[in-house]
């Protein structure tokens, strides 16, 4: 496969995970939001910028965090350059230059969700319909992954896309449990304080995982519980276990297929070593923030070499 081809495909699906991602942060802040006064909903907000990445570019326009100009802000503002509505716009560029390595079924999925998205984009989002324009992204990511399971033949430009999947959501669970942790924390230290239950379900509803949590722990919500299921349970799709177990996989499937291991497959080596034998009271020994942003330079450093070792830009 051409580097080029390698390269739509692995940034195709890290733009549709990671507006799928946004949406579900925006989702949650929407949620929380609702449940406050006007003072602690303007915290929710700016925690919601915060965690998009995207707070000096934030600042740079706008003063207060109302909901309306935080959502339209995150989907929307041409002065963000991360917006939704410029994510799925990538898939869609990227989908077209590769629409002979994808089937077409993929490549209607993409266009239809593209072309839905960006009517509903094209002007501001007001409070009415910001719950239909979530439920839209959210739901062209289920689209296109379901026409990818389906119809998609199992070769290098399938891990490609898989890969690019797995590499997108670590990336984003990580940084949002550690950017909602340290807004929640009261110390820098673990002292297993129970902190608002609602805050937790900000940061289980943003990676789509709080039925699930809450069934498998009884629906008692506390920090040390949030970690062993968002970092070690290796049965939920985006954990940080089950994405890098995922993309350990695929990159076995690549070696196999080109007939040799590179730098990534090194390195994915090194950051199973990392995570493995862990549990939540050696993390928060180590430190949560220290040990999630050495997992995401990790996560980075693996990104980049998967694009060396296969030539993405060749």
């Amino acid at each position: 496969m051409l580097g080029r081809t390698a390269n739509g495909l692995f940034w195709m699906f890290r733009y549709l995970e990671r507006a799928e991602n946004t949406a579900r942060m925006l989702d949650a802040g929407l949620r929380m939001a609702l449940t406050r006064d006007l003072i602690t909903a303007e915290d929710e907000w700016r925690s919601v910028i915060a965690t998009s990445g995207r707070q000096e570019a934030y600042d740079s326009i706008h003063k207060g965090y109302s909901g309306s100009q935080v959502w339209n802000f995150i989907l929307r503002d041409k002065e963000n350059a991360g917006n939704v509505r410029q994510m799925m716009h990538a898939v869609r560029t990227n989908a077209r230059m590769v629409r002979t390595a994808i089937s077409s079924e993929v490549w209607e999925a993409v266009n239809t969700s593209w072309m839905e998205i960006d009517a509903m984009l094209a002007r501001p989002v007001g409070q009415a319909s910001v719950g239909q324009v979530v439920r839209a992204i959210r739901g062209a990511g289920s689209l296109v992954r379901g026409a990818v399971a389906g119809s998609m033949l199992r070769d290098d430009g399938y891990c490609f896309a898989q890969a690019g999947t797995f590499i997108e959501r670590a990336d984003k669970t990580a940084r949002i449990l550690d950017i909602k942790y340290f807004l929640l924390l009261p110390s820098p230290s673990y002292v297993g304080t129970k902190l608002d239950t609602g805050q937790w379900e900000q940061i289980l509803r943003s990676v789509a995982g709080e039925r699930v949590f809450t069934w498998l722990n009884s629906w008692q919500i506390d920090a040390r519980s949030i970690v062993e299921f968002l970092v070690l349970d290796d049965r939920f799709p985006r954990s940080l276990i089950y994405c890098h177990s995922a993309l350990r996989d695929h990159l076995t499937l690549l070696a196999r297929i080109y007939g040799g291991e590179g730098k990534s497959h090194e390195l994915m080596r090194d950051a199973d070593e990392q995570i493995a034998g862990l549990n939540a009271e050696k993390i928060f020994d180590e430190g949560l923030h220290e040990f999630l942003t050495g997992f995401m330079a990790r996560n980075a450093a693996i990104a980049d070499a998967i694009a060396e070792d296969y030539r993405f830009l060749a």
